[in-house]
């Protein structure tokens, strides 16, 4: 395939090297200095686009690889606002997208089990939960994706907490202490973490400990690559979910 990448910092170019190594041809790399000149016909000829630069280009990166019809994953965040509105727009012209928080497949392994295990405790109201993420300073947005869609696997799988809070710690930053109903997400930005993500169920006799640790970028590198791949052909707006079956 021959593939556009959107963003070229330390993921763009661990994103470069597995697409290489897996065969396929970087077409074109579109960064903060030639975004702005990038048109339409410089896509047409692409198979696939793979989206890892800042939040505040997503959506114009979107609407562009719409244009050009040509399919794009989306692995940036900070955008998900517009989620409805990006979605009736790929629906409208046929066009394809593939977005989610995080590529890697322990990960997604990660969110499926998380659910299940939100589902099992769910009847034990002795248990309080919590959700902790560590990052690497340069992370733009708190928390990250993949807390949120973690959060919402609990959420969706609990009658006691009704909506998540984020509380960011150190550097000054006031401690937000959740209401009951409240799942609270606790932020930490350490230099160059990869990401680490823990569910914690705390009760007076015991607690529960659910934890996904990233020892590099490349996981959710070649999760993204595997994803360009798994889109390939296809159309439609679609989660990073549908590429797994843990239902088999």
């Amino acid at each position: 395939m021959k593939i556009v990448l959107f963003g070229y910092g330390k993921m763009g170019q661990i994103i470069e090297k597995f697409a290489q190594k897996r065969g396929h041809e970087i077409h074109l790399i579109v960064n903060s200095e030639n975004r702005n000149l990038i048109t339409v016909d410089e896509l047409v000829d692409a198979d696939v686009a793979i989206d890892f630069g800042v939040p505040q280009a997503a959506i114009a990166n979107m609407e562009l690889c719409l244009a050009a019809n040509l399919p794009i994953v989306m692995g940036t965040t900070g955008w998900y606002e517009h989620l409805d509105t990006i979605k009736e727009k790929c629906l409208s012209v046929d066009g394809s997208i593939l977005y989610g928080s995080n590529f890697s497949i322990g990960v997604n392994i990660f969110f499926h089990i998380n659910k299940m295990l939100a589902k099992a405790i769910q009847p034990y109201k002795a248990y309080d939960v919590q959700v902790e993420e560590i990052h690497h300073i340069h992370k733009l947005d708190a928390p990250s994706g993949t807390a949120i869609t973690i959060a919402e696997g609990i959420l969706n799988n609990s009658d006691t907490k009704t909506s998540w809070v984020n509380s960011v710690v150190g550097d000054g930053e006031e401690e937000v202490i959740p209401k009951a109903d409240q799942l609270l997400i606790e932020s930490h930005r350490i230099e160059e973490v990869p990401g680490t993500h823990t569910v914690v169920y705390s009760s007076e006799v015991d607690q529960i400990e659910f934890k996904h640790t990233a020892h590099s970028r490349d996981g959710f590198a070649l999760g993204s690559v595997i994803a360009a791949e798994w889109l390939f052909g296809k159309q439609g707006f679609y989660q990073v979910t549908e590429m797994f079956d843990f239902n088999r």
